[in-house]
């Protein structure tokens, strides 16, 4: 792209000891700016991407990568439908839920939630729930032992502790002499969980997948088939597949599909937190603006002596942008160094910060994490550094084109 002699002189420009110290000083500024911009950037967009894997998992530590049901009403043969499910190459686990809407009733406490039916056999196939128990375990859910499991929160808003007995109401309605009745049952409170989402931990529970049948009089059916795949960013592509493979006789949806607004919502987030700090950048980009303004000036003499001597206005103009990008391409070199050892060494650095100022930035009641999360992605960094230095480089062609249009005569005038 450049001459020569253009790369030689502008080189030469960055290297040397200038007159005028401020110029060097606005240069430094320059550079440390581009550095410090890039570097908050990459981490900044590090740690989202550390908050959003988290919420993701903990989100999939419930919720099955993929979705088995019926068109309309239960899914009957859904022996058939599983075993077919695990024929695909990419199906690692699947297991039956029986699901409703209810209310828990204890005491003079009531409280809306999700009843689960599991088979708690196949459950860890799917669903890490199984980690996240407090009390209690997934094989206390017995066939006809009619215990309950609930998240951490619904059992604080009921009162509940293990042992205690809790009343299960559904939406299912008995005729009796005195009119229509709702379908309930007594269940005991075997086990407690906490994933560290309030839709999970305050909304749902779970008991056997044949117990919650019979309340439900779904004998011989289930809600569906939850499955888990080797990749979970391949579910909407296995969905698509499997509902192929199914001919229309059943609905496969993922769980994209099921948390689409709230992903949706995250990714338009972190675009638009990375477009605000990436100003920071752009900011101390226009100090090469200034850096170059000031040093065509200085530099009059220069360039008029260099046209005088055959020098193209087109060389006069890539000598200083060159300069400017060697001040971009340093800054941003050093910033994704900065930033990339940042963002994979966050949680130290935090943690230092805490125990010497004794402060906590994250409150684990809160955020039900108590550290700061990190996830770098090579391909953040990869745009990060070259939108700051395509952003230099435009910064560097108004001073140039300045140089571009010195006249050797006025330069010399007053020399």
């Amino acid at each position: 792209m450049f001459y020569p002699l253009s790369v030689w002189v502008g080189l030469r420009y960055t290297r040397a000891e200038r007159r005028n110290h401020f110029i060097s000083f606005i240069s430094f500024i320059s550079t440390m700016g581009i550095t410090l911009g890039v570097i908050v950037l990459i981490t900044v967009l590090s740690v989202m991407n550390g908050f959003h894997k988290e919420v993701r998992e903990r989100i999939l530590g419930m919720a099955s990568h993929a979705d088995i049901q019926a068109l309309s009403g239960g899914l009957k043969d859904w022996q058939q439908a599983l075993e077919k499910a695990l024929r695909h190459p990419r199906v690692i686990g699947a297991a039956p839920y029986v699901e409703s809407q209810t209310m828990l009733v204890h005491g003079r406490q009531v409280s809306g939630a999700v009843v689960r039916g599991i088979d708690p056999a196949l459950e860890p196939a799917v669903v890490d729930v199984g980690e996240h128990m407090q009390q209690g375990s997934l094989k206390d859910l017995a066939p006809g032992s009619f215990n309950i499991i609930l998240g951490r929160e619904l059992a604080f808003v009921l009162g509940v502790r293990v042992g205690d007995k809790v009343t299960l109401l559904v939406p299912r309605f008995t005729a009796t002499p005195t009119g229509s009745m709702p379908r309930m049952k007594r269940f005991t409170v075997s086990g407690i969980f906490s994933v560290g989402m309030g839709e999970y931990d305050r909304g749902v529970a779970m008991v056997n997948m044949d117990d919650l049948a019979r309340v439900l009089q779904m004998k011989g059916s289930v809600s569906g088939i939850r499955l888990k795949l080797d990749d979970v960013f391949a579910a909407r592509q296995v969905s698509l597949e499997l509902a192929r493979e199914f001919r229309g006789y059943f609905r496969v949806t993922d769980w994209t599909d099921q948390h689409r607004n709230f992903f949706a919502a995250l990714k338009m987030e972190k675009r638009m937190m990375g477009l605000l700090l990436f100003f920071i950048v752009v900011i101390a980009a226009f100090n090469i603006v200034a850096t170059l303004v000031m040093v065509v000036v200085d530099k009059r003499a220069d360039i008029a002596i260099l046209k005088t001597f055959g020098a193209s206005p087109r060389q006069i103009m890539n000598i200083f942008i060159v300069q400017g990008s060697v001040i971009g391409l340093v800054g941003t070199l050093l910033g994704v160094v900065g930033g990339v050892a940042l963002a994979l060494n966050v949680e130290q650095v935090v943690g230092w910060i805490e125990s010497v100022f004794n402060v906590h930035f994250i409150d684990p009641n809160v955020y039900y994490i108590s550290m700061l999360p990190s996830d770098l992605h090579w391909d953040d960094v990869l745009l990060v550094g070259a939108g700051s230095f395509l952003c230099s480089f435009l910064m560097t062609l108004y001073p140039a084109w300045n140089a571009y249009r010195t006249l050797p005569a006025e330069a010399l005038r007053y020399e």
